[in-house]
C-alpha cells in the first residue's frame, strides 16, 4: 500500500520549531543554513527565537515552513532513507506545495526559500491593509457555502479559499462581502461561522497581482521533473511535469487549495498512510476527519523521525 508525504502550510508555524531537528542532525542544521543563505538574512533565529509576531508574518512563516519540513526531509535521508523508493505522492496544503517540490527536487531548497519569500511579500501587497478578509465555515455544506459567497459577492469578490475537509471550509475576498456571506453562512444553518486573523484575502480572485509576480519568479528559476509526483492543490490530479507544476503555482494564488479532495484522492487510489513532514499537525487531523481508513504520522521532531524511520523501513 502506498505511503504518501503532505506538507503543511500557513498557520502550522511555532517559535522554536525545527531547533531539535538542528540539533540532532547536520543535514538538517544545513537546511536553516542554506535557508539563511538565500535570504541574506538568519531566519534560523526568528523561528527559533522569535518574536512569534514576527514569524506569523506571511513573507516569514512560510520560507520558515518550508525550512522545517525540508530539515525534517534531510534527517530521515541522513539515515538512509530515500523518497524516490520509499512515497508514491507528495502534496502540499497552500505553500506546502513549494516544501513538496522542494523535498522531490522540482526546485532547490534556496530557490524555494526565495520564492517563498517573493509569495508571501506578493501576496501581502495584492491588497491594500483592511480590504481583504477570510473567514471560516464550520458546519455547512458546501453548497449553501457557494450560494452565500454568491449572494454576498455581488459585483465584489466573495469565494471558497480552503475545503479542508471535516466541515470546514474557509471563505476568503472583500471584506464586506465575506462579513455578509458569514452571517448569512450562520443564518443557514452553520455551526460557527469565524472572522480569521489574516492579512489579506489568500487564495482568492484578489491575489491575481501576486499572481503575476510569481509567474515571472518561476520563469526564472530552474526546475527539473520531481523524483515523486505531486498531486496539484488546483487539480488533485498527479503530475511530474515541471511545465504543468510552475503553471498550477501560479494559478494556485488565486485558486482554491482542495485539500478535502486532494486526502480522498488518496484514499481512492491506494494511499495506506499519510505524513505529516514538518511543523504541528494540522493536516494529520483534517485527515482523520476526511478519511479514517488512512493512518497518519507526524515527522517534525527529532523523535519523529526515528519513529517514522521504524515504520518505513
Amino acid at each position: 500500500m502506498a505511503v504518501a508525504f503532505t506538507f503543511p502550510g500557513q498557520g502550522s508555524q511555532a517559535v522554536g520549531m525545527g531547533k531539535d531537528l538542528a540539533d540532532a542532525f547536520p543535514e538538517a542544521r544545513r537546511v536553516f543554513q542554506e535557508v539563511d543563505e538565500a535570504l541574506g538574512e538568519k531566519l534560523s533565529k526568528l523561528i527559533w527565537e522569535g518574536p512569534e509576531e514576527t514569524l506569523t508574518l506571511t513573507a516569514n512563516a512560510q520560507p520558515a515552513l518550508m525550512a522545517v519540513s525540508l530539515a525534517a526531509l534531510r534527517a530521515l535521508e541522513s539515515r538512509g532513507f530515500s523518497l524516490k523508493d520509499k512515497v508514491s505522492y507528495v502534496a502540499g496544503h497552500s505553500l506546502g506545495e513549494y516544501s513538496a517540490l522542494a523535498a522531490a527536487g522540482f526546485v532547490s531548497v534556496a530557490d524555494a526559500a526565495r520564492l517563498l519569500r517573493i509569495r508571501g511579500n506578493a501576496m501581502q501587497a495584492a491588497v491594500p491593509a483592511g480590504e481583504g478578509a477570510m473567514a471560516a465555515i464550520i458546519g455547512l455544506e458546501q453548497a449553501d457555502v457557494e450560494a452565500a459567497c454568491a449572494e454576498a459577492g455581488q459585483g465584489s469578490v466573495c469565494q471558497i479559499a480552503n475545503d479542508n475537509g471535516g466541515g470546514q471550509l474557509v471563505i476568503s475576498g472583500a471584506k464586506a462581502a465575506v462579513e455578509l456571506a458569514a452571517k448569512l453562512c450562520t443564518e443557514k444553518g452553520a455551526k460557527r461561522a469565524l472572522m480569521l486573523q489574516v492579512s489579506a484575502p489568500f487564495h482568492s480572485a484578489m491575489m491575481m497581482p501576486a499572481a503575476d509576480v510569481m509567474r515571472d519568479a518561476l520563469a526564472g528559476v530552474a526546475k527539473a521533473a520531481p523524483v515523486v509526483p505531486i498531486v496539484s492543490n488546483v487539480t488533485v490530479t498527479p503530475t511530474s511535469d515541471p511545465d504543468e507544476i510552475a503553471l498550477r503555482l501560479v494559478e494556485q494564488v488565486v485558486a482554491r487549495v482542495r485539500w478535502r479532495e486532494t486526502v480522498e484522492w488518496f484514499g481512492q487510489n491506494g494511499t495506506a498512510t499519510l505524513y505529516e513532514v514538518g511543523a504541528g499537525k494540522v493536516l494529520s487531523g483534517l485527515a482523520r476527519r476526511i478519511n479514517r481508513d488512512i493512518a497518519t504520522g507526524a515527522i517534525g521532531t527529532a523523535v519523529e523521525v526515528e519513529t517514522a524511520l521504524a515504520a518505513l523501513g
